[in-house]
């Protein structure tokens, strides 16, 4: 086993979600959301520079990476893991940040935390878009995998993904899956995305909804009859449908509202939290596309309405995140601290938490 495969091997042993390897500083990895340093063992630009070598595997992805000075792509280590590798120059030298996304089955909606009758509603849609939101590092690639297993198993459909790189393997089931890498398999989410209307998809994932392009093709292929899903680094559902609006200049953005309000069916907003006791827990925001929430999509005087349509539409499996928030206190997994900390609106929360205690 190379030195790089032993380092990796100790920090996913270890149960840790990124490794961080830059010249002039020890290995680091990423513990329930802390950096822990690994040895005192400092690493020099001659051990990165051997590092990324030995991960990049296609034919002139050095040379580009020694050009462009950035590059992702996907490295797998047998029986410990594989990796979403970040490669980038820094003061004259490589640094890398890998993700680690470990070798084992796709964990079910029940293992995530994630309503199950929800989740499956979703994934039973024969068409729209379905979204999956949050910052860097809370779990969509994880939750996206999961939906796209379930659908996998139980549906008899082709389902085309497009990912930056690709990071979980998935075998043909009942559906038969192919799995487009960009750089690799396809020079880019637009291009890739309308190089898959001809390759008779039922189901399309996008990883990332970057630029105008992505998501007019992606909307476009939502109201064709096709399910979509992809990510946005977006905190709650209210931002996910101003950030989208946001790619559009104002002359276009009615015309787009019109077939967002048309096409969404939902979207999952998440993070990552401190969880009572160590680890961490699953917070999340749930918007469903009742009619009520196309409404609010659709006139832009009411998108601050969607808030409130989240409140009320716990029947239909919608809350807001700091409802959520308040469920973990109550259920033991955080501490109203934390809760207070994370909250969208500290203030909101503490006047639920205090309802619940008379309830």
């Amino acid at each position: 086993m190379s030195v790089l495969h032993g380092l990796l091997a100790a920090v996913v042993r270890d149960g840790a979600s990124d490794v961080h390897l830059r010249a002039g500083s020890a290995p680091m990895g990423r513990i329930n959301g802390l950096i822990r340093r690994y040895g005192e063992t400092v690493l020099t630009p001659q051990h990165l520079q051997e590092f990324t070598r030995e991960m990049m595997g296609r034919p002139g992805q050095w040379e580009e990476f020694a050009a462009q000075r950035d590059a992702d792509f996907a490295y797998g280590v047998p029986n410990v893991a594989r990796f979403r590798v970040n490669a980038y120059w820094q003061r004259g030298s490589i640094g890398l940040i890998m993700r680690v996304i470990e070798d084992k089955p796709i964990p079910t909606f029940e293992q995530l935390g994630l309503p199950q009758t929800t989740f499956e509603e979703l994934c039973s849609q024969e068409r729209g878009l379905i979204l999956v939101t949050g910052p860097t590092g809370s779990g969509k690639t994880t939750t996206l995998a999961s939906m796209i297993n379930y659908i996998n198993t139980n549906q008899p459909v082709n389902i085309v993904t497009l990912e930056d790189p690709i990071e979980i393997l998935h075998r043909d089931r009942l559906a038969t899956i192919s799995q487009r890498e960009l750089g690799s398999d396809t020079l880019s989410f637009s291009a890739g995305l309308r190089a898959s209307m001809r390759q008779d998809p039922d189901v399309i994932l996008i990883g990332e909804m970057r630029d105008k392009e992505t998501v007019e093709a992606a909307l476009s292929a939502a109201q064709t009859g096709h399910l979509v899903f992809s990510t946005l680094h977006t905190m709650d559902a209210m931002r996910t449908v101003t950030r989208i609006i946001d790619f559009f200049a104002p002359h276009e953005r009615a015309q787009i509202r019109q077939g967002l309000s048309e096409s969404l069916v939902g979207v999952v907003s998440q993070r990552l939290l401190p969880k009572l006791g160590g680890g961490r827990v699953l917070g999340m925001e749930i918007m469903i596309g009742t009619p009520t929430v196309r409404d609010c999509i659709k006139d832009e005087s009411k998108t601050e309405e969607i808030k409130q349509a989240l409140e009320e539409g716990s029947l239909r499996g919608m809350h807001t995140f700091d409802q959520h928030l308040v469920k973990l206190v109550r259920e033991g997994q955080m501490s109203e601290e934390e809760a207070m900390q994370s909250a969208t609106s500290a203030h909101e929360v503490k006047i639920k938490l205090m309802a619940a205690k008379f309830a």
